[in-house]
């Protein structure tokens, strides 16, 4: 039997994996979106359950006012003690001097209140833990050097943790400076046969990106690189479908059936925009003298993995499609909102069987947006929801929206026009913070509700609306492309999340207006 990477389809990082028994868990970045870090659970490495998203409020990651692709990166979830370890890495500012506040949050069960956040230090990112076979703990991390003369990427660090006064103890050491690829980050130890194995991410996450592998026989080091280097990377082949390959992490199924998950992604064109985002995919690997390498015998990761001894009789899903009438206690957990908890600004019960938003900043904001919406999992799907708004202003709008972030979007809004005095509905866009118009603005006449729909394929995308008529085109084909790291960062901006499609509703004027959603519907068409 074989299974097609990736295992988590759509903008799904930095995957850090730990098992308990039989029981498989995975932890991704989830950026600017709340609720924040999204833990998967699975027992075949296979059928991935979304099990737990320990950031729910604002006291556990206050993200208002964090800029876009910042907030929570590359999270590191372990076990010991009883206790799950979560480390997260919550990026404030993304200049010369780059503010990363690490915290360590633990809980009995998977799926339980995590508690509070407790700071440990801001001297970089990616955090992980190292608990030893002695009993001593350690914290490891990329080290940030804001200093011009510096690299910003200088190495790896790693102090012991005291796991029940929760805070570092004796002296930071600077262990690692990392291998000929340069930018090394996301570092992660296991200790196998004696040997301290150092698993870290290299060359940036873009399509240099790589994974490589030292070893030590004391875990400070000094580390060996592996004769196998790098472990895994796509760079020197643009024409492997899964690219920007990388920031892997250790499997072990039994003592000798052992794998990787790492980033990947899929890009809509030979090294084109991966509107999808960064992805998880899985890869065997053997152990050769000690060493680790992929079983295909490359540093080149495969589409088709042959499935784990664990993974007899699964069927894997490609069908990412859901439907969600709202009529149900809670939203959906695939759902997310943007740097604030999604209950804040949202309601089920004030109009039962509809989820009401309340309007409050526009699109562009990074304070308090009111939106909601999943990622894209497909290349190709289809997008449907009605909508029941009564604006009484042009600073008051709701709609469809496909979303990268507040300085790219595309969006379908209904609002007021007081020389047309009637409602009316547009198409407008956002291209790297740059405004534009791609419909007529068209009034609707007729008081009910609206449907909005949106069919993306691929590097394009077709919005339509209707009301009791039929459905109708509105505008041109808008570009989806744009809507990608690769578009964003080739107009000298960092960028790192994926694409969203949602419902959102602003009130600019007093935050008093808000729109009621019957259903939202996506339908995978691949």
């Amino acid at each position: 039997m074989k299974i097609t990477n990736p295992v988590l389809t759509g903008f799904h990082p930095d995957a850090s994996v730990v098992k308990v028994g039989q029981d498989y868990y995975l932890a991704t970045s989830t950026f600017e979106w709340m609720p924040g870090v999204e833990i998967y659970h699975t027992k075949n490495l296979v059928d991935w359950q979304l099990v737990s998203n320990p950031l729910q409020q604002k006291d556990q990651a206050n993200l208002i006012g964090n800029y876009n692709s910042g907030s929570i990166w590359a999270p590191h979830l372990s076990y010991s003690e009883g206790k799950f370890w979560l480390l997260i890495t919550d990026v404030k500012t993304g200049n010369a001097f780059k503010d990363t506040l690490n915290y360590v949050l633990s809980c009995e069960t998977i799926d339980g209140d995590w508690g509070e956040p407790v700071f440990i230090t801001a001297s970089g990112f990616d955090p992980a833990f190292f608990h030893d076979d002695d009993g001593r703990h350690y914290i490891l991390s990329m080290l940030f050097d804001h200093r011009l003369e510096k690299p910003n990427f200088s190495g790896l660090v790693m102090q012991e943790y005291d796991l029940k006064e929760m805070k570092l103890v004796g002296k930071r050491k600077h262990f690692f400076t990392g291998t000929d690829l340069g930018v090394c980050e996301g570092p992660q130890i296991i200790k196998k046969d004696g040997y301290y194995y150092l698993l870290a991410a290299a060359g940036g996450t873009g399509y240099s990106h790589a994974a490589t592998v030292c070893r030590s026989k004391d875990v400070f080091g000094p580390y060996e690189v592996s004769p196998y280097h790098p472990l895994l990377t796509s760079k020197p082949d643009p024409t492997l479908p899964l690219q920007k390959s990388g920031h892997a992490s250790f499997i072990e199924v039994t003592k000798d059936e052992w794998y990787i998950s790492h980033i990947c992604a899929r890009p809509l064109t030979q090294r084109g925009a991966c509107v999808l985002g960064r992805e998880t995919a899985l890869q065997p690997i053997e152990w050769i003298d000690g060493w680790p390498r992929l079983t295909n015998g490359t540093i080149y990761p495969d589409l088709e993995i042959v499935a784990p001894s664990i993974a007899k009789n699964v069927v894997q899903t490609n069908d990412h499609s859901t439907s969600c009438d709202f009529s149900e206690k809670t939203i959906p957990t695939y759902f997310k909102s943007l740097r604030r908890p999604m209950e804040e600004k949202t309601s089920l019960t004030d109009c039962p069987g509809y989820l009401r938003l309340y309007g409050e900043q526009s699109l562009t904001s990074v304070h308090n947006q009111t939106i909601v919406v999943r990622r894209f999992q497909d290349f190709s799907f289809k997008v449907e929801t009605e909508m029941t708004f009564d604006p009484d202003n042009f600073q008051q709008m709701a709609g469809l929206t496909l979303f990268y972030d507040t300085d790219n979007w595309h969006y379908l809004h209904v609002s007021y026009d007081e020389d047309l005095e009637s409602r009316y509905i547009q198409l407008e866009t956002d291209e790297l913070n740059q405004f534009s118009y791609a419909s007529e603005r068209i009034p609707i006449k007729e008081n009910a509700p609206i449907q909005l729909v949106v069919e993306v394929d691929h590097d394009k995308a077709q919005f339509y609306f209707g009301t009791s008529e039929k459905l109708k085109k509105i505008g041109d084909t808008v570009a989806v492309d744009t809507l990608s790291d690769d578009f964003i960062k080739a107009n000298g901006k960092l960028a790192f999340t994926g694409a969203m499609v949602g419902i959102c509703a602003q009130d600019m004027d007093d935050h008093s207006s808000y729109a009621d959603f019957s259903y939202f519907n996506y339908t995978s068409k691949n």
